[in-house]
């Protein structure tokens, strides 16, 4: 959507609140989103992000890799399909494809994606492939091999804020200017924050996303019933954090997030303890790592390393986006890998899970 309409929602969202009174962060963040990812590609230079698989062909390999892995041992089924959630560009979907072409397998690809901008450049990239609005119209008696990455912190989250009389949902208000802030609402919250944090100090910042716990939790049961895998790729956290991560990014720089509502990437860090647990209780087996460590154990060093001898030219560049892949200060730890796969299916490949994950919890 052009600049010139981007006032028009924060117009409305002022009509809106002027009328009716405060709305909550997680309305405020979905319409928003919204607005901004139906109308436009995001990614690279000219956007406002770039994500991993615009960094290097090595991620969408790994995660190829790590699917087809998967698929061989357990029997390669024939009907096995390749879902994406969120595929941007469909960059990742190509590079994975790529890899598991290599080993043998050639899915079905089936995309889950809301934008038709977005929808148009995935159809060029990846003829054939199959479109869906949601997860439901997804085959339901097949395996589903399924990837996501940076889906989940677009995804609205409500926040609660801790104030002088009690929990209360952190809304969006206008001050006496007329802009956008931040304020408590007027309805007790208390039953809705774990026992543990009820008494936690005042103006501390709770999150939750009910629409990623409810997407993660349909899929862990299908998935489970159906057979296959998943993995999610975020940045987020492992361990239960308290602090508000709303944030806005416009032209690959972090703007307040009120600045341009529709015209701004609005985004929260995924809280993947939650998921893991969400998971677990559906009875599925479960893994999580930083996105470094889980690139390293896959394998992305030796790729990297074999690239670079197939174009010494090109050396540099590949040292450079492995590093930001997987170095600490760069995406390395930042992000997070959640797998999971189906009950009496194998486990995916390049996680540790014994006393090194329970360090890696702490992270």
């Amino acid at each position: 959507m052009s600049g010139t309409d981007e006032p028009g929602l924060a117009q409305s969202f002022r009509r809106l609140i002027a009328q009716h009174g405060p709305i909550p962060v997680a309305r405020y963040m979905g319409e928003s989103n919204g607005r901004y990812y139906a109308s436009r590609d995001p990614l690279g230079a000219a956007g406002d992000f770039t994500t991993a698989p615009e960094i290097s062909q090595m991620f969408g390999e790994m995660v190829g890799l790590w699917l087809a892995d998967i698929w061989v041992r357990a029997s390669r089924p024939a009907n096995a399909l390749y879902v994406e959630l969120g595929p941007g560009r469909g960059t990742l979907a190509r590079d994975a494809l790529r890899a598991m072409a290599s080993q043998g397998w050639r899915p079905d690809v089936h995309l889950v994606e809301g934008s038709p901008a977005l929808r148009t450049l995935q159809s060029q990239a990846l003829a054939g492939a199959e479109l869906h609005d949601t997860i439901d119209t997804l085959p339901e008696n097949r395996p589903i091999f399924l990837v996501a990455n940076e889906f989940l912190d677009a995804l609205p989250i409500r926040q609660l804020v801790m104030t002088e009389r009690g929990w209360r949902e952190r809304m969006v208000a206008l001050d006496e200017r007329d802009e956008f802030v931040f304020a408590a609402g007027p309805n007790p919250m208390d039953d809705a924050v774990p026992q543990a944090q009820r008494a936690a100090q005042p103006g501390t910042i709770i999150e939750t996303c009910p629409a990623a716990a409810a997407l993660v939790d349909a899929l862990a049961r299908r998935i489970d019933a159906q057979g296959g895998a998943a993995l999610f790729i975020d940045y987020g956290h492992l361990s239960a954090r308290t602090g508000s991560t709303l944030q806005a990014l416009k032209r690959h720089e972090k703007v307040d997030v009120f600045a341009a509502p529709g015209g701004m990437d609005l985004t929260a860090h995924v809280d993947f303890a939650t998921l893991r647990d969400i998971v677990s209780r559906a009875g599925l087996a479960t893994a999580t790592a930083t996105q470094g460590a889980w690139l390293e154990a896959m394998g992305i060093g030796l790729r990297a390393q074999a690239l670079a001898t197939r174009s010494p030219a090109q050396a540099k560049d590949i040292a450079s986006a492995h590093e930001r892949l997987v170095h600490p200060e760069a995406m390395g730890d930042l992000f997070k890998v959640l797998a999971f796969s189906a009950r009496d299916w194998p486990r995916g490949a390049g996680f540790d899970e014994g006393p090194s994950d329970r360090r890696k919890e702490s992270q």
